[in-house]
């Protein structure tokens, strides 16, 4: 059966592994064109040195029932990203659905040190990839999404509005990078709502990412044998279940109630119904909140 994204395009950027491979697969399980993008490819590495590539990224894209093309692109080099527009525009005429998941920081950020005793260069690159990449692409990738009406922009961040608020986050430069990056929807919000588009932030929760799982010395097949060195750790959930709260965002026919807030992938489970892989519904954020955060022992009873 047609997916209900059939016909839709989407540019995910930053797809090479995490949240923006979990986005786009199940992006493409909904039937959507997606376009994919990162500089980790199979003829080359970016500094992360790490084997997933965007071409992996495209393939199970289209395995997934969508269609899947990978492009390499540096989103710090505008040249690079107005041709990938450019591309999008003469292949497709048309970009539904963008989604900014560039990051890029994980080795770049020191935990606790306060912003004098941080490495300033790797601060400072930080900023650029986690904030500058994001202004870049919908620079020159809105007015491609503005030609047709019901366009959704999601700005992919780790916390909510209301959590990072009231909540020191890593250190200065990461702080600063989660922050701008929900301003960003904010404001994007504000222009385009007029514009017949909307724009949201949307964050994960403690997600089991390639990263994450090797950090514990799991796979995601066992990732319940990291309980033991950390128990919170119950709360955790794929990368898919944040790709499936995207898919359901971009097949509301009224997604612009949200113009402009900031979401999660357990609170959007709540409105679209959607489960994890496993059939749970884990509420990350709410479970920092009550439980985590308060330090109480671990319990995920009611919040998964």
């Amino acid at each position: 059966m047609p997916g209900p994204l059939r016909g839709r395009v989407a540019l995910v950027a930053g797809a090479t592994r995490g949240a923006g491979r979990g986005i786009a697969r199940e992006l493409g399980a909904a039937g959507a064109t997606v376009y994919v993008t990162g500089r980790s490819t199979r003829a080359r590495r970016s500094e992360y040195d790490r084997p997933e590539t965007i071409e992996d990224t495209a393939d199970l894209v289209t395995e997934a029932g969508g269609h899947g093309v990978a492009v390499p692109v540096d989103h710090l080099d505008p040249a690079a990203v107005r041709a990938l527009v450019d591309r999008l525009a003469g292949e497709q005429g048309r970009l539904d659905l963008l989604v900014n998941d560039i990051w890029g920081g994980e080795k770049l950020f020191e935990w606790d040190t306060p912003v004098w005793e941080h490495d300033l260069d790797n601060g400072l690159r930080l900023l650029r990839l986690a904030v500058e990449t994001h202004a870049i692409t919908s620079h020159f990738a809105l007015p491609l999404l503005l030609r047709h009406p019901g366009g959704l922009v999601v700005e992919v961040t780790d916390g909510t509005a209301d959590h990072n608020r009231d909540t020191y986050r890593v250190n200065f430069f990461y702080d600063l990078a989660k922050a701008s990056v929900l301003r960003m929807a904010f404001a994007l919000g504000h222009e385009l709502g007029p514009r017949g588009a909307s724009a949201v932030a949307l964050t994960p929760g403690w997600m089991r990412s390639e990263i994450m799982l090797e950090a514990y010395g799991v796979r995601e097949d066992n990732w319940r044998d990291a309980l033991d060195r950390e128990p919170h750790f119950a709360i955790s959930e794929t990368p898919r279940y944040t790709g499936r709260a995207v898919a359901a965002l971009a097949a509301d026919p009224e997604v612009s109630r949200f113009n402009g807030q900031s979401l999660s992938s357990g609170g959007l489970a709540r409105v679209y119904g959607f489960t994890d892989l496993d059939g749970s519904r884990p509420d990350a954020w709410r479970y920092l909140a009550e439980v985590q955060g308060p330090g109480r022992p671990a319990d995920t009873t009611g919040y998964r």
